[in-house]
């Protein structure tokens, strides 16, 4: 790929107007290199050793929905060792690690077991980004499953002559995406929720809201505690707090996005 043609590669993520618009042109990117299967995550309110609530948190792949089910759904990637290697990490690596880790008796048997079931599907090579966050709660992964065919020392030569272009595809895909609208079937907010939320941020008051929106008092608390069941906190400040985390207050969503609710 020429200078040229990446600089209008990455000027079009950066300019995307939705988490999906961002992924579809990155994807379709690392696609052309060997790389048509990819995973990413992201979460908020990572603690401890866990990710936190899985709602919370945004999951993408270009997966089939089989392999969807089973890596996201059942937890199965939590027990992978690419995962654990980018719980603790900041930057980008091969899988070749893993499978002199897995010859050499140095994997947890869970972690071994996970190799070997993602052997069976035909993974058996790729590569990881861990972006590096500025707060403790949150944390970014991205993994390329190569496709079919590819050996773990092909990925190593792509990974050494195209290391500097993957990662700034990964990383304005990554800083664009955790800055749009995070939108949830889990977390879904009305306009009309949002609306109320955001007057409550500015410091409004209950009847203040009512008279700015146009409805009584009672709607403008039916409103917030519609928010707060969505976010599923408790108060309406945490639900504040938890839509601006989530990039779903003060945001300009997209018009599609708008009509859908």
């Amino acid at each position: 790929m020429t200078e040229i043609t990446l600089l209008s590669l990455l000027n079009r993520i950066a300019a995307a107007s939705s988490i999906d618009e961002a992924w579809d042109l990155a994807t379709d990117h690392f696609a052309g290199m060997g790389f048509s299967r990819a995973n990413y995550g992201f979460t908020r309110f990572r603690h401890l050793k866990t990710i936190g609530d899985p709602d919370d948190a945004l999951f993408l792949t270009t997966c089939d929905a089989d392999y969807v089910k089973r890596y996201f759904q059942g937890g199965f990637y939590a027990k992978t060792p690419v995962f654990r290697w980018a719980e603790h990490n900041s930057g980008a690596c091969t899988w070749s690690w893993v499978k002199e880790a897995f010859d050499s008796g140095r994997l947890s048997a869970e972690e071994a077991e996970a190799v070997r079931q993602n052997a069976m599907m035909g993974i058996v090579a790729g590569m990881s980004v861990s972006f590096p966050e500025v707060s403790s709660r949150s944390k970014g992964a991205l993994g390329l499953i190569a496709d079919p065919g590819l050996t773990p020392a092909e990925v190593d030569a792509i990974f050494a002559a195209r290391k500097e272009e993957i990662l700034a595809v990964a990383n304005m895909m990554h800083l664009t995406i955790v800055h749009l609208p995070h939108l949830s079937r889990h977390r879904a907010l009305s306009p009309r929720q949002r609306e109320a939320l955001e007057w409550v941020a500015d410091g409004k008051t209950t009847q203040d809201v009512a008279l700015l929106m146009g409805v009584s008092p009672a709607m403008v608390e039916k409103h917030l505690r519609l928010a707060r069941d969505a976010l599923a906190v408790e108060t309406t400040a945490q639900a504040v707090a938890k839509g601006a985390l989530l990039n779903m207050i003060f945001q300009r969503l997209p018009e599609a996005a708008q009509a859908a609710r």
